[in-house]
């Protein structure tokens, strides 16, 4: 039986820290890997991998019968995208680029229907409502959204605090890769500096009583953020993995040094 309840919100709301990864491999057999190896939740990324509206419906339909849960990070924040995202089925987003709070609550509308918001009423036509054989839909679907927004500007984190306390936002991704970027250190989100930005951040948005989430694929930072309260964390990408898989592969037998370089990307 479908059903619309979100387990991911439900997760958040009861304090669970959730431990995810990144896909941008852009493929629904790869997303299916994933979601087999046990992850609570996988970011499906259109943003920066080549994913279109209907790679994203592959991964959803392959992600669907296991317990990992699908995350889509659009692109940009369009209400357009926004209504074509959530009717394919994706019930939990992650927006980039958010400055304001006024930015904030223009996404929530986008994810609401009216008269709570905008999102364009066409369940009929939508994988989200099964074609309307799942019963109450138009009715039931705002409150299972979770909306998750990202900053990772110096305006978004002086902003972050209307940003967190907007009504109808369930928590706030800090973005660690632009963010080191904005503080004159890209490519180097360890650097001192932007660690001190992050964990304060962290800090605020726990103090909000809003989910903190966050990539890393350093270990022992992936563990501070959860340590300091970060409740939706993802702790690798697969493109990285398997390119790192196969250059020692290759190394191991081609007699190359596979000592890997030094890396501060969050990747």
């Amino acid at each position: 039986m479908i059903t619309l309840e979100n387990p991911f919100k439900r997760a958040l709301r009861s304090n669970s820290t959730q431990i995810g990864l990144w896909l941008g491999l852009a493929d629904a057999y790869p997303a299916e890997l994933a979601a087999n190896a046990g992850f609570d939740w996988l970011l499906i990324d259109a943003e920066h991998a080549p994913n279109t509206l209907t790679s994203i419906l592959g991964q959803l339909q392959a992600v669907a019968p296991y317990p990992s849960h699908p995350i889509i990070r659009p692109a940009e924040g369009s209400p357009v995208l926004i209504k074509q995202l959530l009717d394919l089925g994706a019930q939990t987003l992650l927006v980039p680029m958010v400055d304001t709070a006024e930015q904030a609550a223009e996404l929530v509308r986008a994810t609401r229907y009216p008269p709570n918001g905008i999102r364009g009423v066409g369940s009929a036509l939508a994988r989200a409502s099964r074609w309307n054989s799942i019963a109450g839909y138009l009715d039931k679907a705002d409150d299972e959204i979770c909306l998750l927004l990202q900053v990772e500007t110096l305006k978004g984190l002086e902003n972050l605090d209307g940003i967190v306390n907007t009504e109808g936002v369930d928590g706030v991704f800090i973005g660690p890769a632009d963010l080191s970027a904005a503080m004159g250190h890209r490519g180097n989100p360890g650097h001192p500096e932007v660690q001190t930005a992050i964990e304060d951040a962290i800090l605020r948005i726990r103090g909000a009583g809003k989910a903190a989430g966050i990539l890393s694929a350093d270990e022992a930072l992936a563990r501070r953020y959860i340590e300091l309260g970060a409740k939706f964390v993802a702790v690798g990408v697969d493109t990285s993995l398997l390119m790192k898989a196969l250059k020692s592969l290759a190394a191991r037998f081609l007699g190359e040094d596979d000592t890997p370089s030094a890396d501060n990307s969050v990747y």
